[in-house]
C-alpha cells in the first residue's frame, strides 16, 4: 500500500468513532499491537528529542524499504507511535520523504492533543523523516 492509501484507510477509520474519547481508546489499542522493540535499541541516541514521555524509534533499511520500530513509556504516545510507524513503515526513504502528513489535520489528532504532546508528534514525524535521508544516503553511496 503507498502512504497516501495508508493515510486514506487512517482517516476512514477515525470518521467511524463518534468522539474524541472513543479515538484516545482506539489509539491505545494501537499501541498495545505495536511490537516489541529490541531492548537494544533502547538507547539514549534513540530517544526522540522534544517529546513530554520517553520515546525510542530505530530504523533500517531492507532492500529499499525502510522498517521502523518504537516504543514509548506512555500508552497514549504508544498509540500516537504505532499510528506513524503504520503510516511510514515498509515505505521507500523517496516516498517517506515526499508524504505529507495532513491526515494528522484531517483526524483532528494534533489540535486533542496537550501541547507537549503535539511538540512530541512533530518531532517523531521529523525523526522519521531524518531516518529516510540517512537511510537514502546509504542507498545511494
Amino acid at each position: 500500500m503507498t502512504i497516501k492509501e495508508i493515510q486514506e484507510e487512517i482517516i476512514d477509520e477515525f470518521s467511524m468513532f463518534e468522539d474524541w474519547m472513543e479515538r484516545y481508546e482506539y489509539i491505545i489499542d494501537l499501541g498495545k499491537s505495536l511490537p516489541i522493540i529490541n531492548d537494544a535499541y533502547k538507547l539514549d541516541e534513540n530517544l526522540i528529542k522534544g517529546c513530554q514521555s520517553k520515546v525510542w524509534m530505530y530504523s533500517e533499511i531492507q532492500g529499499d524499504i525502510i522498517k521502523y520500530t518504537a516504543d514509548s513509556d506512555a500508552i497514549l504516545t504508544k498509540g500516537i507511535v504505532a499510528l506513524l510507524l503504520r503510516v511510514f513503515s515498509d515505505q521507500t526513504p523517496q516516498d517517506i520523504l515526499n508524504a505529507d502528513t495532513n491526515f494528522i489535520d484531517e483526524i483532528g489528532l494534533k489540535e486533542h492533543l496537550s501541547p507537549t504532546r503535539a511538540n512530541g508528534l512533530v518531532s517523531m514525524v521529523k525523526q522519521i523523516k531524518m531516518y529516510a535521508i540517512a537511510q537514502q544516503s546509504k542507498l545511494t553511496n
